[in-house]
């Protein structure tokens, strides 16, 4: 079983392409399945595909849990 971790979008390089931000590293990642995806905003990613826009509450309360987990 995978987890899909929610990561704050740093750029968008392309429709397709962009960077996560992941504890302080830009990962480079998929975007062609969000639509007009923005910096700033949060997504889901799962093997290196941005599958689905968190908000802001959302996505903070899914990192806590997983701070818990650690």
């Amino acid at each position: 079983m995978c987890l899909g971790i929610p990561l704050r979008i740093l750029s968008v390089d392309s429709p397709e392409r962009g960077a996560v931000d992941l504890d302080g590293a830009a990962q480079p990642v998929d975007l062609s399945l969000i639509e007009n995806p923005q910096p700033g905003e949060y997504v889901i990613v799962h093997a290196g595909f941005a599958i689905e826009r968190l908000d802001t509450d959302e996505a903070d309360a899914r990192i806590r849990l997983f701070r818990e987990l650690r």
